[in-house]
C-alpha cells in the first residue's frame, strides 16, 4: 500500500468556529504555482500520493476530445463537470448520447438522484427514480461514450481500465501532468482514478488553465477550449448555487472540486491553487483555494468577499448566525 498524507505532517488549513470556539479543523496540504508554473507557497507536504477523483475530469475531457469526440460549447463544459442533475444538465447529456447514435441504456455510470434538491424534490413528487443520466459525472460518461463511437472503439466496457479510451485517457494525462501513475483505483462514478501527488495534480491543471486556443499543439489547443467552455458556461460544471459554478462566476476562475476534499483553482493570470482536506470535507476547500489565490495577488479581494458571502460558509445556532467556516492558522 502506498504511504500517504500523514495527520501529523498535514497543517491547518480551516477551522469551523462557533459563539468564539473553535469546534473543529480541517488540516491538509496544499500548493501554489505562480503563472509561469513555479512553487510560491507551499503548506505541508505535496509529494504524497492522493486520488484526484474528480479533479481529473479536465484531464478525462481533454482526452476525449483528442481522440474523437466533437464537443462544445456547454458540451463541453459539461464533460468535465461534477454536475447537479437539474433538467438542464441531463438535457445536454441526453444530446451528447444522441448525437453518438446512443442513449442513457449505454452509460455504466450508476442510478442516482440529482444533486438539487430542487430537482429530485420534482423528482420525487413524479414518483421518479434515481436515473444514471441524474449521476453526477453523467456528463463524463457521456463524453467518454462519444469518443468510443467516434474512434471505433467498443462502448460496451468503457470503463475497464484496459480499455483503448481509458488508456488513451491515462497517457494524455500523464502528459500533462509529466508524471507516470503510481496507483489505479475505482472513482465512485466506476471510472479509473489514478493516484498522483499533489505536486503532479498542480502542474497538470495549470497546464490546463494556462493553455491556449491558438497553441501549435493540439493538446493544449483543446485545454484551451476547454477552459474557455467553463468558464462561459458556469452553471454547467457544477449547479444553482454550487461552489465551483460560484466561484467561477464572481473570480473567473477555472474551478475544479472533487470528492474527499480536494480542490483546483486557476485564476485569470494563472496562477494555481491545488489542495487536499485530509479529513475528506470539501465545505471549505472553495473557500481556502480563493483565499490562497487572493493572498498571491492572483484575484481581487473584493471579489473574494463576494464569494465568501454566497458560499454556505455561516455556522447557525438557534437560528442566526453564530459562526464561520474560515481559512485557519496555515494561511494566516
Amino acid at each position: 500500500m502506498l504511504e500517504t498524507l500523514s495527520v501529523a505532517d498535514a497543517v491547518e488549513l480551516a477551522v469551523v468556529e462557533r459563539s468564539g470556539f473553535i469546534e473543529s479543523r480541517h488540516a491538509g496540504t496544499a500548493l501554489v504555482l505562480s503563472s509561469d508554473g513555479e512553487v510560491v507557497r507551499q503548506l505541508g507536504p505535496t509529494d504524497a500520493p492522493i486520488l484526484p477523483r474528480s479533479t481529473l475530469k479536465p484531464f478525462q475531457a481533454i482526452a476525449c476530445v483528442t481522440a474523437g469526440a466533437e464537443l462544445e460549447g456547454e458540451q463541453l463544459a459539461m464533460a468535465t463537470a461534477s454536475h447537479a442533475g437539474t433538467d438542464r444538465h441531463v438535457t445536454v447529456v441526453r444530446e451528447v448520447l444522441q448525437s453518438a447514435g446512443l442513449t442513457e441504456d449505454d452509460l455504466e455510470c450508476p442510478p442516482a438522484w440529482p444533486s438539487d434538491s430542487a430537482t429530485r424534490d420534482e423528482l420525487v413528487r413524479d414518483h421518479g427514480a434515481p436515473a444514471r443520466v441524474r449521476m453526477n459525472c453523467s456528463g463524463k460518461h457521456a463524453a467518454m461514450l462519444h469518443a468510443c463511437v467516434a474512434t471505433g472503439w467498443p462502448t460496451r466496457g468503457y470503463l475497464d481500465r484496459e480499455h483503448p479510451l481509458q488508456v488513451h485517457i491515462r497517457e494524455v494525462m500523464e502528459r500533462l501532468t509529466a508524471n507516470k501513475v503510481v496507483a489505479t483505483a475505482v472513482d465512485g462514478c466506476g471510472a479509473p482514478v489514478y493516484a498522483m501527488s499533489l505536486e503532479a495534480l498542480a502542474h497538470g491543471i495549470h497546464r490546463v488553465g494556462g493553455a491556449s486556443e491558438r497553441s501549435p499543439f493540439a493538446l493544449h489547443r483543446t485545454a484551451g477550449a476547454l477552459v474557455r467552455a467553463v468558464r462561459e458556461n458556469p452553471w454547467a460544471i457544477d449547479g444553482p448555487g454550487r461552489a465551483d459554478t460560484q466561484a467561477i462566476e464572481h473570480l473567473g476562475v477555472f474551478a475544479k472540486g472533487g470528492a474527499e476534499g480536494v480542490m483546483t483553482m486557476v485564476a485569470p493570470d494563472g496562477t494555481t491553487v491545488a489542495l487536499k482536506m485530509l479529513d475528506g470535507s470539501p465545505r471549505a476547500s472553495t473557500v481556502v483555494a480563493a483565499t490562497l489565490l487572493a493572498q498571491a495577488g492572483a484575484i481581487d479581494e473584493k471579489a473574494l468577499s463576494e464569494l465568501v458571502a454566497v458560499l454556505p460558509l455561516e455556522v447557525e445556532g438557534g437560528g442566526r448566525t453564530v459562526g464561520m467556516i474560515r481559512p485557519g492558522a496555515a494561511l494566516a
